[in-house]
């Protein structure tokens, strides 16, 4: 009686210690293989093509391309690409993000490995993996009104302490035009200044730093 094939996967993140402890854990698997790994977004794009892999575990926030446009780039070459987000953000603007790009399953770093295994496993299987705190997270962002892609641009610097002047210079707009866009930013997220609009921002995962 012939052995299963492992599940062939390739682990992306900016940070080498946690690929290495991920490389590891896999390696231990006797239904895993590693295939490999990267570093970055465009890294990952350029590996899955090569390698195409059963399980992708891939990080959100990396240099030069994101988790997000990585994962984008990918399912929309490859249909069944089964990625799994793995990261550090919680945010429910991360999760969305996250998971209508394609990811099939969306963890957070500081899960048990026992868990992690099992999503590689049931997305292996062609099912979705989220845990019940991400799918509250993410049913929550349903309910939020929407920005607009110009909203987010002024919410981004006003994050960076940006003032309206500067906004205005920086986007090639009419300052009053970025307060009016400010004065929507600050009804749809609740927010009653922008102190108050940029800690939102920030802890939904809509803005970075």
């Amino acid at each position: 009686m012939s052995q299963p094939t492992a599940i062939r996967v390739l682990i992306i993140d900016d940070h080498a210690i946690v690929r290495q402890g991920l490389v590891a854990m896999i390696d231990n698997q006797p239904d895993m293989t590693l295939v490999g790994q990267a570093g970055n977004g465009q890294e990952a794009i350029d590996q899955y093509r090569q390698l195409q892999p059963d399980v992708t575990l891939m990080d959100l926030r990396m240099p030069q391309v994101s988790g997000v446009d990585a994962t984008m780039a990918i399912c929309a070459e490859f249909a069944h690409a089964h990625i799994i987000i793995l990261t550090t953000y919680d945010g429910d603007e991360d999760i969305y993000r996250g998971l209508r790009a394609g990811a099939k399953g969306y963890l957070l770093k500081d899960a048990e490995p026992e868990e992690l295994l099992s999503a590689i496993h049931v997305v292996h299987r062609g099912q979705q993996y989220i845990p019940a705190h991400v799918g509250a997270k993410l049913a929550q962002r349903i309910n939020h009104r929407e920005l607009s892609d110009r909203e987010l641009e002024v919410l981004q610097l006003v994050a960076q302490g940006m003032s309206n002047l500067q906004i205005s210079a920086a986007l090639n707009i009419a300052e009053s035009t970025v307060k009016s866009n400010i004065n929507h930013i600050l009804s749809k997220l609740g927010a009653k200044d922008r102190t108050q609009a940029t800690i939102i921002a920030l802890k939904r995962g809509i803005a970075s730093l």
